[in-house]
């Protein structure tokens, strides 16, 4: 059964004079004991004001790696050739590490030495950030020009129709074949090592957040702990927009920039064989979770309780308090319910080993959920979440191929629209509930007005777009038949490799080949500009007039859309947000006071289980629905080159309105349910009140004779 602990919840007792003076190595700052009380007072690492600074920068590290990925998930299914589905799984197993100890670490509380198991968690998650950018290392350099060894700028002849009788034909090789054991076993090692990586960085950002914010609530004064928590969460909630910032800055560099190839390359970001450097950000992020875990080895164990209280304007630091929210996934809560989640289901078993708490946890976990209003709003909040873990993962891999922007481009309008817009919502909401004072029945209204204007707001989604432009051999123009003997005649003459691709463009009919040999071209010319140059090819046998193309795909004829796309998106997110805090009251004055811990962390728990894992895969599946042409990679498929942009749009923008639609029939039904509970109550009253009346009216003539009697 193991040892019997002690509850948590119990305050920490703080050691007198002679008990500091007698403190050991493990509760000072670096592990050396300090006899003296006065130099503990001077040491910094016992400040809790230098504990939440160095929390929040931590917290905001941590959140920057963690969102990184998202930032840059369609240049690593061009860089190492995955669908996307892999890659939104890739992205959601984070949360599988996350999800198996949350519960545990949770558990041990303020029983273990809370600043060295932050610290401990911060260097494993520096190590998955190193680990994440490890397959660079160990991958051949990238080739965007299969057709020769080497990518030079002079290398454009690769890729021209060379006559079928000057070329020998191809005979097999396995020595020397580009798909021996070797490159797939190089391939699987390099996907686990991702995957490892993703599962290290869910375990390392466990006891972060959890044990950090119980800390700080340990040691601060009672009056200033609101403002420690707001300013930690508003410095927090800005690292999801840094990942996307620095996602923006990285993939403008090319992926090899430390070992490019002699005389450079001929891409630019705006060619679709670019990938750009991920793998930098990663070491950026990395570096800055190491260095912000480094202080919490300093911490002691325990502090001495602040005393004095902060002289702010007290209304301003509550509603700072009551709108901060859980990383990226987590609604707006107080103090003293953060309290309680951090606690999480400790408070529940106060006296349990470990064993019993595993043993009675599912019967409290049915009981919880038994509260309608919980599971309703825990259910609508499991739609948002779906909702908001595809948006994040494929939004920027949505822009740039229903808009054709870069994938810097598109990261920049996600950090500097979305997430601050987000940010925006989350505060308003807390304001609401802070300022109007608002019940149960008025925060289910608000939640409600929020879901039905974001549901609106994501209609004319499905309109803001256009088709996918001709692509020779793969797409026709509509209201024409596929007729494909139109580009097979044109290049019979010429041997065209299939793994090649090099697309480029007719600028009159708008038509794009997957390569110059394919539009039949035997000539290339470079044409110099004072800001860029442009490669032609010429003599295309398949273009009217033995014309020339443009290097490089089609521009989209709908890219001037992508700013006001991303304005009803980002008007969505914020009212979106708007309704965390109040969907958050909704839980704690929903079920029994001695529940609510619980209700807090089972909430979480089902939130990663039912949103956040599945619901990258499910966008990715559905995004894999939508292709229709696959790069080949050994006999398997590999990255999607071409898709329908309107099937895409459909199917993308169609996966938010039926999330946005189940939460607000959840919304609905939960007020529904309140409204007929508050006319229960009313009648309840209304009857205990005339039987109170019908009792004295009974009791009155009783008592006269008595009086008489008297």
């Amino acid at each position: 059964m193991g040892p019997r602990i002690g509850p948590v919840g119990e305050e920490p007792q703080m050691p007198g004079k002679d008990a500091k003076a007698m403190m050991g190595a493990e509760d000072t700052p670096g592990g050396k004991a300090s006899p003296n009380p006065q130099n503990l007072r001077r040491s910094i690492f016992y400040s809790i004001k230098f504990f939440v600074l160095c929390h929040s920068l931590l917290q905001l590290a941590q959140l920057m790696i963690s969102g990184y990925l998202k930032s840059s998930i369609s240049t690593v299914e061009k860089r190492f050739g995955l669908s996307s589905q892999t890659s939104g799984l890739l992205a959601a197993f984070n949360e599988v590490g996350n999800t198996a100890l949350i519960v545990f670490v949770s558990y041990f509380g303020s029983r273990v030495h809370r600043p060295r198991l932050i610290g401990c968690g911060a260097v494993l998650v520096a190590l998955a950030g190193l680990l994440m950018s490890l397959p660079h290392f160990i991958s051949e350099p990238y080739r965007y020009d299969h057709t020769s060894s080497v990518d030079m700028p002079q290398d454009f002849e690769a890729s021209l129709c060379q006559p079928t009788t000057s070329v020998p034909a191809p005979t097999p090789d396995p020595s020397n074949s580009s798909c021996s054991s070797y490159t797939e076993t190089q391939h699987l090692a390099v996907v686990g090592i991702m995957f490892a990586a993703q599962t290290l960085l869910g375990v390392g950002a466990v006891p972060i957040q959890p044990f950090g914010i119980s800390y700080i609530d340990d040691f601060a004064h009672n009056s200033n702990s609101p403002l420690y928590v707001g300013i930690l969460f508003a410095v927090t909630m800005m690292g999801p927009g840094m990942a996307y910032g620095l996602g923006g800055l990285m993939l403008r560099l090319y992926v090899d920039i430390d070992r490019m190839p002699e005389g450079g390359i001929s891409l630019t970001s705006k060619d679709p064989r670019w990938v750009g450097a991920w793998w930098l950000g990663f070491l950026v992020s990395a570096g800055a979770v190491a260095l912000a875990a480094v202080p919490y080895f300093f911490f002691p164990r325990e502090m001495p309780r602040e005393k004095h209280e902060l002289r702010f304007r007290r209304r301003v630091l509550e509603a700072t308090a009551s709108s901060v929210s859980k990383g990226e996934d987590s609604p707006p809560e107080s103090l003293a319910e953060s309290q309680e989640k951090q606690d999480s289901l400790t408070q529940i078993a106060p006296d349990l080993t470990v064993i019993q708490f595993i043993k009675v946890f599912p019967r409290v976990l049915l009981r919880t959920l038994r509260h309608p209003i919980f599971l309703l709003v825990v259910l609508s909040q499991v739609c948002m979440s779906s909702m908001v873990a595809g948006m994040a993962t494929f939004l920027p891999k949505f822009l740039e191929r229903q808009f054709s922007i870069t994938a810097s481009y598109a990261n920049l309008l996600i950090g500097c629209l979305t997430i601050p817009s987000a940010i925006v919502g989350i505060v308003i909401g807390g304001v609401l509930v802070k300022r109007l004072h608002l019940g149960p029945v008025r925060c289910a209204v608000l939640c409600l007005l929020g879901e039905l204007f974001c549901l609106l707001l994501s209609l004319p989604l499905f309109f803001m777009g256009c088709s996918t432009h001709q692509i020779a051999g793969i797409t026709q123009p509509p209201g024409h038949l596929p007729r494909p003997e139109l580009f097979t005649a044109c290049t019979e003459p010429c041997f065209c490799p299939l793994d090649d691709f090099n697309p480029v463009c007719d600028p009159k009919t708008h038509v794009e080949y997957l390569t110059p040999c394919q539009a039949g071209c035997t000539g290339w010319a470079l044409q110099e500009a004072l800001d860029k140059s442009q490669v032609f090819y010429a003599n295309c046998s398949c273009i009217v007039g033995g014309g020339s193309v443009l290097a490089g795909s089609c521009e989209s004829s709908c890219s001037h859309l992508v700013l006001p796309f991303m304005v009803l998106i980002s008007l969505g997110a914020s009212l979106a947000s708007l309704t965390h805090t109040p969907s958050f009251m909704l839980i704690l004055r929903g079920v029994k006071k001695e529940d609510k811990t619980l209700a807090v962390g089972i909430q979480f728990m089902l939130l990663r289980v039912l949103a956040w894992m599945p619901s990258p895969v499910i966008h990715g599946s559905a995004i894999d629905t939508t292709c229709v042409h696959w790069a080949q990679s050994c006999g398997r498929r590999a990255v999607c080159r071409y898709y329908d942009h309107d099937l895409l749009r459909n199917r993308f923008v169609g996966l938010q309105v039926f999330f946005k639609t189940g939460s607000l029939a959840c919304f609905a039904l939960i007020l529904a349910i309140l409204r007929q509970q508050d006319k229960e109550e009313g009648t309840q009253v209304t009857v205990s009140t005339s039987g109170l009346q019908q009792q004295l009216l009974t009791s009155g003539p009783e008592k006269k004779p008595e009086e008489s009697r008297v």
